[in-house]
C-alpha cells in the first residue's frame, strides 16, 4: 500500500496531459469550424480566391489536430473533433458544387470517412442556397446543373446502409438533403413555368398588337 501515492502522481500527470491535449484540440477545433463557415460564405459570395485561403487555413487546422492527438486517438474520435472535419468537409464541398468541379476525396482533405459523407450531406443544403441565388439572376441552365449533382449527390448518399454509430448520424442527414431536393426542385419548376408563361403572354400580346396594327393601317 505504501505506494498508492506514487501510483495517484504517476495516473495524475497522465490525466494532466490528456486534459492539455483536450483543451488543444477543442480550440483548435473551434477554429476549424470558424474558417469553414467563412470560406463557405465566401464561396456564396463568389469571393473564390478568400474562400481558398480561408479552406487552406481550415485544413492546416485540421492537420494540427490530427498530429495533436496521434496518441489522443479516445478525443480524436470524439464529437467536437469530428464535427470540425465534417465542417471542413462542408466547405471543401461546397465550393466544389458551387464551381463544378470534380468532388476533392477524403484522403485529400485529410478527414475520416463518416465526417466526409456528413460533410456532403451538409454542402447539398448550402447549395439550395446557391441554386435560388442563381435562379434570381435568371441563369436556368446553372441552376439545372447544380440541382443534377445535388440529386446525384443524394442517390449516392442513400447507399450508404450502415447503423449510425458507424456513419455518424447520416441517415438523419439523408432525409434533410431529400427534403431540400424536393423544394428546390419545386422552386426551380415553379419558376420555370412562370418564366413560360410570360412568354406566352408577351407572344399573345406581340401578335394582338401586330393585329392591331394591321387594321389601323
Amino acid at each position: 500500500m505504501d505506494n498508492i501515492k506514487v501510483i495517484a502522481e504517476d495516473v495524475r500527470a497522465i490525466l494532466d496531459e490528456t486534459n492539455r491535449v483536450r483543451e488543444q484540440a477543442l480550440q483548435m477545433s473551434r477554429e476549424v469550424i470558424r474558417l469553414s463557415a467563412n470560406s463557405i460564405r465566401a464561396s456564396h459570395r463568389e469571393e473564390f480566391d478568400e474562400a481558398c485561403e480561408l479552406k487552406s487555413q481550415a485544413r492546416q487546422k485540421v492537420d494540427e489536430t490530427r498530429e495533436l492527438l496521434c496518441e489522443k486517438r479516445e478525443i480524436y474520435y470524439t464529437g467536437y473533433v469530428q464535427d470540425a472535419q465534417k465542417e471542413y468537409a462542408e466547405s471543401e464541398l461546397t465550393y466544389a458544387i458551387i464551381r463544378e468541379q470534380q468532388f476533392p476525396e477524403p484522403s485529400d482533405l485529410g478527414v475520416e470517412a463518416p465526417a466526409y459523407i456528413n460533410g456532403l450531406a451538409e454542402a447539398i443544403g448550402e447549395s439550395r442556397r446557391h441554386v435560388l441565388d442563381v435562379m434570381r439572376l435568371g441563369d436556368m441552365e446553372r441552376a439545372e446543373r447544380i440541382l443534377t449533382i445535388m440529386d446525384d449527390v443524394y442517390y449516392t448518399l442513400i447507399t450508404f446502409d450502415y447503423p449510425d454509430a458507424v456513419t455518424q448520424g447520416l441517415r438523419r442527414q439523408t432525409d434533410m438533403v431529400r427534403g431540400v431536393l424536393e423544394r428546390t426542385r419545386g422552386d426551380l419548376t415553379l419558376l420555370q413555368e412562370q418564366r413560360r408563361l410570360e412568354q406566352q403572354q408577351r407572344y399573345l400580346q406581340d401578335a394582338i398588337e401586330s393585329a392591331v396594327n394591321k387594321l389601323q393601317s
